[in-house]
């Protein structure tokens, strides 16, 4: 028997057992902590000596140099073009669509002059080096190749450098081929904090990088916060995050497996649906039951569903957007009609699901927005993954001689009041050698 919370917003400590619900502790373990700091304070001593000792240890790969880690373009052309076409068809339409849509976040520079001819602006550059971290062996992450590959490809990133960890020298054809029809310009079958660790501070072989996206395992998240600040980082992502609002009127087993969706990636991830239809969330209740014994993953999704998990009975829809704006959702399904004018009372979610027919997993895969979204809660002042992470702005400042003397005076009168005497002098200099 499947056993999943049930909450009603009437509830006395409805509140409460929200924020209950809610709460996850991503509470780093101590040990990986000391591990990796020892991983990558080994990187930056040895660099690619110790590169090939921890690859060794934890990949059982064996190599005399990382140059031999290193997989040739020509090898990436080969797992694309020896695809059977039932999968590399689909893998090119996805990737059409993802590049598509993130040529419509792509970002120019702009400028504009004063009456005086002071001119100011921006100057939109993309990074020169990024790195691509993606798990691999049994892993089958080809999805992920695209939306973090594509948007750096269409900001204009110079260098696009991934690594793939291959255990026992397994490699996942699709991930490649993937790299293929995105275009990356290196790939190095290395994994783990050690390959974060290489790319954050540069070997002899592998490149230094501006910034490392993509996601991996506790390892690979400890190691990013602690390259951090050298490196930028996408994000440090949580376990994954579904909410779906109905009103009542969606096929229960669609929401159903909306849910499962989810909750098969991990036992931490959560699954929670929102409903004013009593009925339909019993209806959802035992669909979930049903289908629960056919699905591969049964035991993942069981584990999830029911520590995280919750059917949650709202007063009316306006009460089920407020709560959600609560929660901030990595992904939120508005399985209702006229999602258009319920989208609008929603402020915080990573993606949003319009209508009975947008399953989440559509936007995992092929719809074209990012899957790379915010978790735990971080929708609430942060983006998914675009093409914007791989550009930087620099500000422009082109001052006119009667500009100078405008916004000298300006200037010198503020620094005074802040005790700086040679900020004031500079700034009156431009204008007092014109009088």
């Amino acid at each position: 028997m499947l056993q999943i919370k049930r909450l009603s917003s009437t509830d006395v400590d409805f509140d409460t057992a929200l924020k209950k619900l809610l709460a996850f502790e991503d509470s780093q373990d101590a040990e990986i902590d000391i591990t990796v700091n020892t991983i990558i304070a080994d990187i930056k001593k040895r660099g690619d000596e110790a590169l090939l000792e921890y690859t060794r240890r934890f990949d059982h790969l064996d190599a005399t140099s990382v140059g031999q880690l290193e997989l040739p373009k020509e090898r990436l052309q080969k797992a694309l073009l020896e695809l059977p076409v039932a999968q590399r068809k689909p893998l090119e339409q996805a990737a059409e669509r993802v590049r598509r849509y993130h040529e419509k976040q792509l970002s120019k520079s702009w400028s504009y002059t004063e009456p005086n001819g002071t001119m100011l602006g921006q100057k939109i550059t993309p990074l020169d080096r990024v790195g691509l971290y993606v798990p691999g062996g049994k892993a089958s992450y080809p999805s992920s190749v695209l939306m973090n590959a594509i948007p750096a490809k269409v900001a204009g990133v110079g260098e696009l450098i991934m690594v793939v960890p291959t255990p026992g020298g397994e490699k996942n054809e699709l991930v490649l081929a993937a790299a293929a029809i995105c275009e990356v310009d290196r790939v190095f079958t290395l994994g783990g904090a050690q390959a974060v660790a290489a790319l954050a501070y540069g070997t002899v072989t592998v490149p230094q990088v501006d910034k490392i996206v993509g996601p991996g395992n506790a390892y690979v998240a400890a190691a990013k916060r602690r390259v951090f600040g050298v490196v930028g980082i996408d994000m440090i992502a949580g376990p994954s995050e579904i909410l779906v609002i109905c009103d009542g009127k969606t096929n229960p087993d669609w929401i159903a497996m909306d849910l499962f969706s989810q909750a098969e990636h991990d036992e931490m991830a959560q699954a929670i649906l929102l409903s004013p239809d009593a009925a339909f969330i019993e209806a959802v209740a035992t669909s979930l039951a049903r289908q629960l014994p056919i699905m591969p993953r049964q035991a993942v999704i069981r584990t999830s569903l029911q520590n995280r998990g919750a059917l949650i009975q709202v007063c009316d829809l306006d009460e089920a957007c407020a709560i959600a704006n609560r929660i901030g959702p990595e992904h939120l399904e508005l399985s209702v009609e006229q999602p258009e004018k319920w989208v609008e009372k929603i402020r915080h979610a990573g993606a949003i699901f319009l209508g009975r027919y947008t399953s989440e997993a559509l936007g995992d895969y092929c719809a074209g927005p990012n899957h790379v979204l915010p978790t735990s809660r971080t929708a609430r002042f942060s983006s998914p993954l675009g093409v914007y992470d791989f550009q930087k702005r620099s500000s422009i400042i082109q001052v006119s001689a009667q500009g100078a003397a405008e916004l000298g005076e300006i200037a010198a009168t503020l620094a005074r009041g802040e005790g700086l005497q040679a900020h004031a002098m500079s700034a009156e200099y431009r204008f007092k050698e014109q009088n």
